[in-house]
């Protein structure tokens, strides 16, 4: 008998059905001689303090730092985890082999590495490595399934990685905790969050340094043309009106006139940051919740394996990228041009060297019906980046033309776009072009030598301070390790040393808020006095450097890759909490006080999951049609209806039945078939009554 171990039930019954283990047992399944069982998530960790020794159990200065002499495991103290594990137990001591199934990344194959190991497993082990949930993808890694110890390097640097987690954050949060709090308090450090909490305090304090200033600007027009001096901003009102005076007593000259023809390069596919980015940008989604989405989505096998950092695919994608597009119905009016001809082999897109244990997120071309809202629009996401990737690109036009007024240099410029190429994916994206930062601007034809009468003016503006970090902003910063990179390319090459993993970025953000050293206004992050103080407080750059603490997440991805000892690691680690201990013991400086709010304790996810962003109004706007199923809503006249009305037919007037619609109710008509109980609904020859209308089978509106 096989014995395979997946990570949640709902994957396990996926596997046992494609495998044809069908027989469900007391925590496993059971055919085709396969016994398929499940964990749900971690079912061990490391052994805490007081598991080595009794006195570690008390938080004291005398008993830092703690290095236990060889690191331990221990199931998690849960009832079900108990039970589960028991079955799992029972069966890997009685298989001829053990297929792990478990995730197919760093942390999967932890818990997968954990659990075998607690269970003291001899069986031969293999390992099913797939990028997607279907059904064709699993029969594929069954027919491919890979030796365990090709996978023996992520299990060291995963290992590794929670090692350097335990040590640092144990002593060091207790270190400074009784060093420098008071009461009850807990100062909590961690080798990831830290640093995080160190960017937000310092871009913080940079806001709250800022003193804005005054200052003036000189533009004209001319020709219907506005012109900007390009001189520096001037600091005083009379420097400002002795220069209008100056402009007035010449006329305007066109000494240049440059326009040239560019492109602007397709998005790249969608790695976990960048979609967690997109997602606060556009939607105000948490990081955690985006990783909830796209985690849902591939459970449901609509999307492929999303905790990766890399926007390539590998190259052996390319023959079954026509078909996923094919499959994608919902879009077929957007993918027909490119299924016009064969798929481009691009560069951008394929590239076997960026790609390592996954690609990038793409759809899995399976229908996407009856998603909840929030998963639709992330499915809407990375199925129309993926579409983008593929179509031409967009061919602009800029224009620079310089200008003088006496000796006062002048500029204005244009953008004009020729060919949308890949902005046809987004034409019915409001929100995306508001958000261009430049919009599109046709100036005239000017000749250099050119002159005559212009209106010169005043403008007054004042300096802004920084920008507070927002969600998708400090993702980018943890990616970079702090450095402010807009390049898609030189971000790549950051990416091994950003710090924290892509799939634990948002956890760790979440972590400070729930620590209390962050706050959220309206979009943006700021520090609470708290978070100040604790950074204040930390005088080891080790801690709170973000481009330190990317040098320790580089050596554990060359763990990964067999190029860096993780024994090696953990000498260094051990050494950096020695050296934290003594300097911290002798250091002085003022104690925290704080309400007193001990952290959540990790073993009860329950609890942190409550707080969730506020869920967002529904546009209509934001919706297909549900008769075509592939042309967005339009508001018209006196109906909504699809934007592809012709061909289609189907609308809905805004007054049904006496009662004037609103958007939440017909946006609830269009995604769920009905609304909620209206009141007083008129009926021809019935007169009024309570009811819901519905959405029947021909697309027309009905009561019931």
């Amino acid at each position: 008998m096989k014995v395979c171990i997946a990570e949640k039930p709902s994957v396990a019954r996926d596997i046992a059905e494609v495998i044809g283990a069908k027989e469900r047992k007391d925590g496993y399944y059971e055919g085709n001689g396969f016994q398929v069982t499940w964990t749900f998530g971690h079912f061990c960790t490391l052994k805490e303090p007081h598991d080595y020794y009794e006195q570690w159990k008390f938080w004291r200065l005398e008993d830092l730092p703690m290095i236990p002499p060889s690191f331990g495991i221990k199931l998690i103290e849960n009832n079900g985890v108990q039970k589960q594990f028991q079955v799992i137990e029972k069966l890997v001591q009685q298989c001829e082999e053990v297929i792990n199934c478990g995730d197919a990344g760093q942390e999967g194959e932890l818990i997968q590495r954990w659990v075998l190991l607690k269970a003291k497993c001899t069986a031969p082990i293999k390992r099913l490595w797939i990028s997607s949930l279907t059904t064709e993808a699993i029969k594929e890694g069954f027919q491919n399934l890979k030796p365990a110890e090709q996978y023996n390097n992520l299990y060291a640097a995963g290992s590794a990685r929670a090692i350097g987690d335990w040590l640092l954050g144990m002593n060091a949060t207790r270190l400074f905790t009784k060093k420098f709090a008071t009461g009850k308090v807990v100062l909590s450090i961690g080798r990831v969050q830290t640093p995080t909490l160190a960017m937000i305090v310092q871009r913080q304090k940079e806001i709250n340094a800022f003193v804005s200033e005054d200052y003036w600007e000189l533009k004209t027009i001319y020709r219907e043309t506005e012109f900007t001096a390009t001189i520096d901003r001037l600091k005083s009102q009379e420097k400002a009106a002795k220069g209008l005076a100056y402009l007035k007593e010449h006329p305007f000259e066109i000494t240049s006139f440059e326009k040239k023809d560019g492109k602007e390069g397709n998005p790249r596919l969608f790695d976990l940051t960048s979609l967690q980015v997109e997602a606060n940008k556009k939607f105000a989604f948490t990081a955690d919740d985006t990783l909830k989405y796209i985690q849902n989505l591939y459970e449901k096998k609509l999307v492929t394996y999303p905790r990766v950092d890399t926007t390539y695919l590998s190259e052996d994608l390319h023959p079954k990228i026509a078909g996923i597009l094919q499959d994608m119905t919902p879009y077929s009016a957007l993918t027909a041009p490119i299924l016009a001809q064969p798929i481009p082999k691009l560069k951008t897109v394929f590239d076997d060297k960026k790609v390592t244990d996954h690609h990038a997120i793409i759809p899995t071309g399976m229908h996407p019906g009856g998603l909840p809202l929030e998963e639709k629009r992330i499915y809407d996401l990375v199925a129309r980046r993926f579409i983008a990737a593929f179509y031409p690109e967009c061919k602009i036009s800029n224009t620079t033309v310089l200008g003088k007024v006496g000796q006062v240099p002048f500029k204005a410029s244009g953008k004009q776009i020729l060919e949308p190429g890949w902005k046809e994916v987004y034409a019915n994206d409001v929100k995306e072009k508001k958000e261009g930062e430049e919009e599109e601007k046709i100036l005239p034809i000017f000749e250099p030598g050119e002159s005559g009468p212009h209106t010169p003016r005043i403008h007054q503006g004042k300096t802004t301070p920084p920008k507070a970090f927002t969600e998708a902003t400090l993702l980018r910063a943890m990616e970079t390790a702090g450095k402010q990179v807009d390049d898609e390319e030189m971000r790549e090459l950051l990416k091994d040393n950003g710090i924290g993993r892509p799939s634990t970025r948002a956890n760790i953000i979440e972590t400070l808020f729930k620590r209390k050293y962050i706050e959220k206004r309206k979009k943006n992050i700021y520090a609470t006095q708290t978070g100040i103080d604790l950074i204040d407080t930390i005088q080891s750059e080790l801690l709170k450097s973000a481009e330190l603490t990317g040098q320790w997440e580089r050596k554990l991805r060359l763990i990964e890759k067999g190029e860096y000892a993780s024994e090696t690691f953990k000498e260094e680690l051990i050494q950096m909490v020695v050296d934290l201990t003594k300097e911290v013991k002798t250091a002085q400086y003022k104690t925290i006080t704080i309400a007193p709010e001990a952290p959540p304790e990790p073993e009860k996810p329950v609890k942190e999951k409550a707080k969730r962003a506020p869920k967002q109004p529904v546009s209509p706007e934001e919706l297909n049609c549900p008769k075509c199923k592939q042309h967005p809503l339009k508001k018209g006249n006196s109906a909504w209806g699809c934007s592809n009305f012709n061909q289609c037919g189907f609308k809905v007037p805004f007054e049904v039945a006496g009662k004037k619609l609103s958007d939440k109710q017909f946006s609830d008509l269009v995604t769920k078939g009905k609304t909620g109980k209206i009141k007083g609904l008129q009926i021809p020859g019935a007169g009024e009554k309570d009811g819901k209308l519905v959405l029947q089978a021909d697309f027309n509106v009905g009561i019931e």
